[in-house]
């Protein structure tokens, strides 16, 4: 399967953003288990600064899904984010990661 990158920056107030979080993380163990192997995170460098974002990395059988997999976050559903969905083509990887054995930020 192709990969997808999700990228997002953050719109709301962090009380707000942050009231969604568990159920963004409840999204991606679903991610998980349908065999998408997400990796997911935030940038460190804009912790508590306005617009902090993150990138999610998963599987998709085309862009299709990809999208409707992506539209269905609850950081999206609810407006916490504004994002792009980019087609990603691996060109050099770790070897467990090109192998398909080990998902991106896993070892």
């Amino acid at each position: 399967m192709p990969w997808f990158v999700k990228l997002e920056e953050g719109v709301v107030d962090k009380a707000r953003f942050d009231a969604v979080v568990p159920a963004h993380l409840q999204w991606l163990e679903s991610l998980a288990r349908a065999g998408h192997r997400p990796s997911s995170g935030y940038w460190g460098d804009r912790v508590g600064r306005e617009g902090a974002g993150g990138m999610l990395v998963f599987q998709a059988a085309d862009r299709a899904e990809a999208e409707a997999l992506v539209r269905c976050d609850p950081l999206i559903a609810e407006g916490c984010v504004r994002w792009t969905l980019h087609d990603w083509r691996l060109v050099f990887a770790d070897p467990a990661f090109r192998n398909g054995t080990a998902a991106p930020g896993r070892t």
